[in-house]
């Protein structure tokens, strides 16, 4: 069969990536920091400082995951030739078929773990934190914001991450004029810190009785959450802190109790806002959370010595400058104008299908040497 003839050309090729792939993830020197921490773990005053013993055991549980995904690749594969040669023995239709079911993902698995690679920043491997931005012309583009709520909430969803809403403000007459979530996984900030910038919309639009083509741009802001033991000083007196009572046209998404929070960092002019806690004391723990991540982001993007540099907000977005456009009219597209990268298949990028100008960005960040911090 010919078909087997391309299979056993493919099986051949895989031996080179996934060798490729164990220097990459390091697996010789992750498997000896996980004897080490074992071993650690085996100590009598092991439990004396429990919030390291905690840390100590959340890196071998991941250390032993990163391992057993490893060989796994190394595994699928020689079950793959096993098959391919009884398929080939018997010149098994079925058999032949499934090999290249197999090979299609085991190809796959190898190019994921090798993006997951590239993903090298300083906080790559924390949550995100997601802000959305109207821009100008009214209910058109509220309405593209929460496109784009909608399209990265289905992204979370198919990659098995968790998201939380932490504020968000309703349109006047549809979508959302800002919103800001939490994206929960490992690798969450280090895969969407490629999203960052003004987004474009070209489409008819459904509130045009004309039926007139209207452009419309939405900004979209990523931060790493920054976790406590991550140092950002901050002093109280640079702080304007104002209550108000949760609100919106719709009042799905928020508490509508006088316990929302609004912070002001006065030296920068950065605004943070949460509203979706039970009390405001938690509202302002979430605010100056996404505060200190906002800050870290800016300091490292700016490539800045300290925080003190941050000049103020507009460093954060260049509204105008799109990193990418969706054309629904006169045809359908979306391409990212930083990779080139596009996709004709707009309906399922606005279901969340965008990895691969995730992976794109990435390549091509890999490539010229950066992180894309």
């Amino acid at each position: 069969m010919l078909e087997l003839d391309e299979y056993k050309l493919r099986i051949n090729a895989l031996a080179a990536p996934i060798e490729e792939l164990s220097v990459a993830m390091d697996i010789d020197g992750i498997a000896k920091e996980l004897s080490e921490l074992q071993q650690a773990s085996e100590a009598e005053d092991f439990w004396g400082d429990l919030e390291n013993s905690q840390a100590v055991l959340k890196r071998i549980s991941r250390i032993k995951e990163k391992i057993a995904r490893f060989e796994k690749f190394t595994a699928d594969l020689d079950d793959i030739k096993a098959l391919f040669e009884l398929a080939d023995e018997a010149e098994d239709a079925d058999a032949a078929a499934e090999v290249g079911s197999l090979l299609d993902a085991l190809e796959k698995a190898l190019a994921d773990a090798r993006i997951e690679t590239l993903l090298s920043g300083d906080y790559d491997a924390n949550n995100a934190i997601m802000s959305f931005q109207a821009g100008a012309g009214g209910t058109e583009a509220q309405d593209w914001a929460e496109m784009l709520y909608r399209m990265y909430t289905h992204w979370a969803e198919r990659h098995g991450f968790s998201y939380k809403i932490l504020d968000f403000l309703d349109g006047d007459e549809a979508g959302l004029k800002s919103a800001s979530i939490l994206i929960e996984g490992e690798n969450a900030y280090g895969y969407l810190k490629s999203e960052m910038g003004v987004h474009r919309l070209v489409r008819i639009s459904p509130f045009d009785s004309s039926g007139r083509r209207h452009t419309s741009f939405a900004a979209v802001e990523v931060m790493p959450e920054i976790t406590e033991d991550i140092e950002v000083e901050i002093r109280p007196e640079d702080l304007k802190v104002d209550t108000y009572r949760s609100s919106g046209a719709g009042g799905q998404h928020v508490n509508k109790t006088e316990s929302a929070i609004r912070i002001t960092h006065l030296p920068t002019g950065i605004v943070v806002a949460c509203q979706n806690e039970r009390s405001q004391h938690q509202n302002r723990e979430v605010a100056m959370r996404m505060l200190k991540s906002k800050l870290v982001e800016i300091k490292e993007r700016e490539n800045l010595e300290k925080i003190e540099d941050i000049k103020g907000e507009q460093k954060l977005i260049e509204w105008g400058s799109q990193i990418r456009s969706y054309v629904f009219m006169p045809y359908t597209l979306a391409k990212d104008h930083r990779t080139g990268f596009e996709n004709g298949n707009i309906g399922a990028v606005m279901d969340g299908d965008i990895d691969g100008f995730i992976n794109e960005y990435l390549t091509q960040m890999a490539a010229n040497g950066k992180t894309g911090k």
